[in-house]
């Protein structure tokens, strides 16, 4: 009898949570309302979301470095915004957290396709830059001396984060060679991290952007990134379609970034 009663009352408070659940379902499903910098300037917070890594936002010690993240500060000193800074690596989950309106802008390197400017606004470009393949010197790899022509790829298996721009770049090189390029989306590791199992010899080949190539290369002496995948691009930050104020704020504040000569010293600092 006891035990009936208690299962009576697990079922009782069983149907209190689901009822509870039901009702605040639609609280957690409303969608943020839009952003142009008119809102984004009457609250005074500008959020941007960038990767972790040495090109967007890391920590070294006790302090914030980043070379996007440095842009971001620069940007915040002229606009009088707080830059409130989010981390993602993956660039299709960022660009998703800018279409539900979980932040302002996407501030990484992005190569400006016919494809995705249909989708959203870019900024002034950021940054110059190509693709290029991350492989061993022929020093550390036991003499076998680094592939500089690109159809020498056909049958390689290259490795790229998962959802990297450089998919795209990949695929029109294996019809552009007339042969097959095995390529794999790595879902745990960034650019960075797979130079980094190319100089251990876990991989052999890996294919990322220039700029984070030469970081690399700077701490792994292993590593060759000499041999170019795709021509140079311009590289920009993205916004929403419907935030076209934004946009235009944006390319004011680089404008006079770059006029100052505050973005070469940033530039130098980390690509150079």
């Amino acid at each position: 009898m006891k035990s009936r009663k208690l299962l009576v009352v697990y079922i009782v408070l069983l149907a209190c949570v689901l009822i509870a659940m039901f009702r605040l379902w639609p609280y957690k499903q409303e969608p943020v309302p839009p952003r142009d910098y008119p809102e984004i300037k009457s609250e005074g917070i500008l959020r941007l979301v960038t990767e972790y890594n040495q090109s967007g936002y890391y920590v070294a010690g006790d302090t914030i470095e980043g070379f996007q993240y440095e842009l971001s500060q620069a940007i915040s000193a002229l606009s009088g915004l707080e830059v409130q800074t989010q981390l993602e690596m993956s660039l299709a989950e960022s660009f998703k957290q800018l279409s539900n309106n979980q932040c302002d802008v996407i501030a990484r390197n992005i190569p400006i396709t016919s494809d995705i400017k249909e989708d959203y606004l870019f900024t002034d470009p950021i940054v110059f830059n190509k693709q290029v393949l991350v492989q061993r010197t022929e020093e550390a790899n036991n003499g076998i001396k680094p592939i500089r022509n690109q159809l020498d790829l056909a049958q390689k298996t290259l490795y790229i984060p998962k959802n990297s721009p450089a998919l795209l770049r990949l695929q029109n090189l294996a019809h552009e060679i007339g042969d097959t390029i095995y390529v794999i989306e790595d879902e745990l590791y960034s650019s960075e991290q797979l130079a980094i199992m190319v100089a251990k010899g876990d991989i052999d080949y890996a294919v990322c952007d220039q700029q984070i190539a030469r970081v690399s290369k700077g701490n792994l002496p292993e590593i060759d990134i000499d041999t170019d995948i795709s021509f140079t691009q311009l590289q920009s930050w993205a916004v929403r379609k419907d935030s076209p104020i934004l946009l235009d704020s944006l390319n004011s504040w680089l404008s006079q970034i770059k006029e100052s000569g505050l973005y070469d010293q940033i530039y130098k600092r980390y690509y150079k």
